[in-house]
């Protein structure tokens, strides 16, 4: 069974939850840009899992049955509980590397680039994880346990994980000292010196205990969430890429051919002694900490908004649909989704080239639309088009009156950051 499925409109529910509660409480957890980037970035790493799941799928389908020491039955209730309990294990050391070592923090930094804290950063997600993740699972084949089991309480242990990504639960007591709770799991979303690298667990903070990486939230020390060296962006596509972008630059700028190959697997913010010497780079700095923001007027961003429950949708529609679809579908969905977020993420940033971007994926829409029925994503029908001329009409109205209403002077054509936002950005494309 496809639990996480099955939970995606809860998600949405308890996110709305979430909103009212920030709304008569009277904070600002959530912030448009933020929220839509990721949420992009979810729906992104869903698209694209379904044409890379059989990765880790297969991997542990083959390890079971030729590495498996034991036959466990996957109808034993005994099983499923220990199953669930080693998954979270493996998982601890996963995440503990996934910080501690650059390739492997390169996919996991998506999860940890918002600067917010709220229910809609739990589905922040990367798109390249299945490159590596599934070496850390391999003990589980080895023991036999079966992967409809394994399937399971993955689902599972990623179902617990995302009520713990709120603001608005504080400590909870005795339970703190055993499963990891949304007041621990703040400690792990900071950037602080005193927090930095700590409370791995998914399910159970029993590991952290035990092997010495808990950190309790301390009520002196507010968190401040995000990562050291700022993503300084709201596209999705950018923040699965920064981190190997940055490995890669470096690579090719180091001296020493050892020094290319190692940088990927030396520890997190390793860098070669004469690049880092000739290209320094600029850590955030905590006393003067402000968010990234790109100032964008109300109409623009319901707009962006508007367009972006498209996607859901288109997404919503590929994971029910996924099974039955061929690799072309699959592929022309995830390139379909990419770009668009892609254009999303540039008029959220208030891109020069923004507007013409939106125009050419509107018309894109079209070859797209056919090209649906010839790999088959989607049947191809004459109500299909209607509503394809309708949608794209009224993205074009509401483009066209979003530029004069009021609060939106300078429009798509003028980038408008502020000074700590182009700080950050330039620290990000120059490390």
């Amino acid at each position: 069974m496809d639990f996480i499925l099955y939970a995606v409109p809860f998600f949405f529910v308890l996110i709305a939850v979430e909103l009212l509660a920030d709304r008569w409480r009277g904070t600002r957890n959530y912030r448009v840009a933020d929220t839509v980037n990721s949420l992009s970035a979810g729906v992104l790493s869903t698209t694209f899992g379904l044409l890379t799941k059989g990765v880790g799928l297969v991997t542990y389908a083959v390890a079971v049955e030729h590495l498996a020491l034991f036959q466990l039955p996957a109808e034993a209730w005994w099983v499923w509980v220990g199953a669930f309990v080693a998954y979270d294990f493996c998982y601890y050391w996963l995440h503990r590397f996934g910080h501690e070592r650059n390739i492997l923090w390169a996919a996991h930094s998506v999860h940890h680039q918002s600067e917010d804290y709220n229910l809609s950063t739990a589905l922040r997600q990367t798109s390249t994880g299945f490159l590596l993740s599934w070496i850390f699972y391999l003990p589980l084949a080895v023991l036999g346990v079966p992967l409809l089991v394994f399937v399971s309480v993955g689902a599972l242990n990623l179902l617990y994980q995302f009520w713990v990504h709120t603001r608005h639960i504080p400590k909870l007591g005795w339970y703190e000292w055993l499963f990891v709770t949304p007041s621990n799991h703040r400690v792990h979303h900071a950037q602080n010196p005193l927090y930095l690298d700590r409370n791995y667990g998914g399910v159970f903070i029993i590991w952290d205990r035990l092997f010495g990486t808990f950190q309790p939230e301390d009520d002196a020390e507010p968190v401040i969430f995000g990562v050291t060296t700022p993503l300084a962006s709201w596209n999705p596509l950018w923040a699965n890429l920064q981190f190997y972008a940055q490995l890669w630059s470096d690579a090719r700028r180091a001296e020493r051919w050892q020094d290319k190959l190692r940088i990927w697997f030396m520890p997190t913010g390793w860098r070669p002694e004469d690049v880092a010497r000739r290209y320094p780079q600029a850590k955030q700095d905590l006393a003067g900490f402000r968010k990234f923001e790109v100032p964008l007027a109300w109409p623009r961003q319901v707009y962006v908004v508007l367009q972006f429950a498209v996607y859901v949708a288109l997404g919503s529609y590929l994971m029910n649909a996924g099974a039955q679809l061929p690799q072309p579908a699959l592929l022309l969905g995830a390139l379909v989704m990419g770009f668009g977020l892609f254009v999303l993420g540039t008029a959220l940033e208030n891109r020069p080239w923004a507007m013409r971007l939106e125009l050419l994926r509107l018309a894109l829409c079209l070859p797209a639309f056919a090209l649906a029925g010839w790999t088959g994503l989607a049947p191809v029908t004459a109500l299909g088009w209607v509503l394809l001329l309708a949608y794209s009409l009224l993205s074009l109205a509401g483009l066209y009156f979003s530029r004069f209403l009021p609060g939106d002077a300078r429009g798509l054509e003028a980038p408008a950051q502020p000074q700590a936002a182009a700080e950050h950005q330039q620290a990000a494309e120059h490390p």
